[in-house]
């Protein structure tokens, strides 16, 4: 036995009691005629008094993150920490065996303010690990996914974990492949989403599946977002509609946010948002509400306006209240984030002063006709700041709802320790690619709304989906649809964008084949649960909840991966 106690357990009325700890030293402290050791374990710390000279002499060969086991007897302490939870006792040690000896030199030191890089860190995770942040996010991550797992099963969801070598599929990014040794040529993929197996079992009968879905893209890095793999509460329904979804992710989100965070958080009914109105109010399709600033079309108000730079153009405009108070070098700051981080031309602004009067930027470009109908139009009051973009239409949307979201955090608008929930609903089922063609915009096996009918009549960029997403406090959190149940609708779907019924039978046989066979009506989603525990944690950088992530160039930097393979593994599966 190593241990008879957790270094977090022991208080004053185990005093007198005879113990045996385990754990890792935390600090060594040489007082002359008594030595100090902090020892910690998951649960805590407990100070170790060594008073003789047989145990001071052992010290000499310790180090500090050395793995030891020490027994010995609970005292009361005369000078008592109120800061720790163990601090009204220590342990007067009788007996110290090291189990497991560290380094002298440290490649950073743990649980301490120092500033390390972050592949150092990465690269020695097992040591970083053990830093009290880190440890508690992963242990919180347990937490939240047992959560996750007790409210699925209280709603009558079944777990069920399907394959992770499976058939390549658009997925919206690139897949991982991986080769077959025992059919030469052929390559498995890794799922992207359990999108086809979920949609199958569906067909098989079962009622409500979910797991903790381990899902593979190859995409590049962000701060939220794990490269190469991420897991999501999966779920599927069938006989289910798109509220009946709603329904469930308005039960197992707020709740699990409110259980794990003191921030206030939305209840359901979330507001729903479509598509269309999302990028015309905020200019981004996962929009932040606790930030309250709104873009305004005002390309009309300068139709005939003598500002050459808007002529042509589509005009976004941001009104900041009270915002005029700011001086010229705050605009010249923000015209400065919009040409060099969205790609802007430029960024017209002017101030309505509290005199009435309008200053600055753009100021002599505005008659007081236009003044007047602005006021009249968008409800402007003086003290406001404005803020122009002006270019192609979409590009105008894009560039107003970065400067929106920059706006909200240098005005310092974004309403504070809560979260702010919505589903945008309504996507457009097709879009155009960088070639002109006609392509998915989101899920390629979602219903159009109005089935065949749509797909049959309709221009495909006016056809919308019932296809919706989560979104909380600015990020995506899940992605969903009511699924395309019907070959007719899904041969047509797919033949819009591109894809002869050869194509879908040979991409999607399982689906295709298993749609004849009498398939339900059926619709889920797929919440991400790192980013749900990065929001929950208060964090911005995703790695900061994953026990092993990869960097900021999708290289594990602590298994070095990816590594080169010898030839003969290469052979084996029949790749030159």
């Amino acid at each position: 036995m190593y241990r008879t106690k957790t270094c977090g357990e022991l208080r004053i009325i185990n005093v007198g009691e005879e113990v045996q700890l385990a754990g890792w030293i935390q600090k060594i402290r040489n007082l002359g005629g008594m030595i100090f050791i902090d020892l910690r374990d998951e649960f805590g710390i407990t100070q170790i008094l060594l008073n003789t000279q047989e145990l001071q002499e052992k010290a000499k060969e310790l180090t500090t993150e050395s793995c030891i086991t020490i027994s010995g007897e609970v005292v009361e302490r005369t000078n008592k920490n109120p800061h720790m939870q163990t601090g009204e006792i220590e342990i007067v040690a009788k007996k110290i065996e090291v189990l497991g000896k560290c380094k002298n030199i440290l490649p950073f030191e743990i649980n301490s303010n120092q500033d390390v890089r972050e592949d150092l860190r990465l690269e020695y995770r097992f040591l970083d690990l053990r830093n009290e942040k880190l440890h508690n996010n992963i242990l919180l991550r347990s937490k939240i996914i047992k959560t996750f797992r007790d409210k699925m099963d209280e709603l009558g969801f079944v777990e069920i974990q399907t394959p992770i070598l499976a058939n390549s599929s658009p997925e919206g990014a690139r897949d991982y492949l991986v080769p077959s040794r025992l059919n030469p040529g052929e390559f498995y993929a890794l799922p992207q989403a359990p999108q086809q197996f979920k949609q199958l079992l569906m067909v098989g009968g079962f009622n409500k599946y979910y797991q903790i879905a381990p899902c593979f893209r190859d995409e590049d890095p962000r701060a939220d977002r794990a490269p190469g793999e991420f897991y999501q509460l999966d779920f599927e329904m069938s006989f289910a509609t798109q509220e009946d979804v709603f329904k469930v992710i308005e039960q197992v989100i707020p709740s699990t946010f409110e259980k794990f965070s003191d921030w206030k958080s939305d209840k359901g009914p979330f507001l729903r948002i479509p598509y269309k109105e999302a990028m015309e109010k905020y200019g981004i399709d996962k929009p932040d509400l606790r930030n309250p600033l709104i873009i305004q079309d005002a390309t009309k108000i300068f139709k005939n306006s003598d500002f050459k730079a808007f002529e042509g153009k589509t005009i976004k405009m941001i009104v900041v209240p009270n915002g005029a108070e700011q001086g010229r070098k705050f605009f010249d700051k923000m015209t400065e984030f919009a040409i060099q981080e969205c790609e802007a031309k430029g960024l017209a602004w002017t101030k309505f002063e509290k005199d009435g009067t309008i200053q600055g930027g753009i100021a002599k470009f505005i008659t007081e006709e236009m003044k007047k109908e602005m006021k009249k139009e968008y409800g402007i009051k003086e003290n406001s700041a404005l803020f122009f973009i002006a270019d192609e239409f979409e590009k105008a949307q894009k560039i107003a709802g970065l400067v929106r979201i920059e706006l909200g955090k240098r005005y310092d608008l974004l309403e504070k320790d809560v979260f702010r929930f919505c589903f945008i609903v309504d996507f457009p089922m097709y879009e155009l690619s960088d070639e002109g063609t006609i392509d998915f915009s989101h899920n390629p096996f979602s219903m159009p709304q109005g089935g065949i009918e749509a797909l049959e009549k309709m221009n495909p960029l006016d056809i919308l989906a019932y296809q919706y997403d989560l979104v909380c406090n600015g990020y995506e959190l899940a992605s969903g649809a009511v699924r395309n149940h019907s070959p007719k609708i899904m041969i047509k779907a797919f033949e819009i964008a591109g894809y002869t019924e050869e194509d879908v039978k040979n991409r999607f046989g399982a689906l295709y084949n298993a749609f004849q066979y009498g398939t339900p009506p059926h619709a889920g989603a797929a919440p991400g649960i790192d980013r749900m525990i990065m929001l929950i944690e208060n964090t911005q950088n995703i790695r900061e909840v994953i026990a092993f992530p990869k960097n900021k160039k999708a290289r594990d930097v602590l298994m070095q991966a990816p590594s080169t393979v010898s030839e003969q593994q290469l052979k084996d599966v029949h790749i030159k």
